[in-house]
């Protein structure tokens, strides 16, 4: 328990009062990555949420308000601000969960609903955004001039 409450501290910045600065938590990535589970068909899958727009997945709209993930020296954890809600046709939109959802402990803050599970797994840059030490790998060399082997077709 202590553990969780040293993850959940460690996330999410505290706001300080009026007077005082911001304390500054885990960067704040652009793109969460979320599971899915359909209960009802076992299917599952994987759903990249950027942050602010709204993710369809069959009646739920989640929208993902922020999606934060330490450094990689720390200890690995990602996290991010959920809204979920269930759209169903002729009906009224209904709230089904707002909070964060951790990576490492799904259980603890979960979406409680009887045919749909989801999950943060990641959150990730963007596009624009190469992550820290990616370089372009180099292309391949193109295969060495025939040298007069030739091999038999396989049938």
């Amino acid at each position: 328990m202590m553990r969780l409450l040293a993850a959940v501290v460690a996330l999410v910045p505290v706001a300080a009062h009026a007077q005082g600065p911001a304390v500054a938590g885990p960067p704040a990535y652009p793109i969460a990555v979320l599971q899915t589970l359909d209960k009802v068909t076992g299917r599952v899958r994987t759903l990249e949420a950027p942050v602010e727009q709204t993710v369809r997945f069959g009646t739920l709209d989640i929208m993902v308000r922020t999606c934060r993930k330490r450094p990689p020296e720390e200890t690995p954890e990602s996290a991010a601000f959920l809204e979920v809600r269930e759209t169903k046709p002729g009906e009224t939109p209904r709230t089904l969960f707002i909070g964060w959802m951790f990576a490492s402990s799904p259980a603890v803050s979960a979406l409680e609903h009887a045919v749909y599970d989801v999950w943060v797994v990641d959150c990730k840059a963007g596009q624009e955004e190469p992550a820290a030490g990616a370089a372009e790998s180099p292309k391949p060399s193109p295969e060495p001039a025939d040298r007069g082997s030739r091999r038999a077709p396989r049938r």
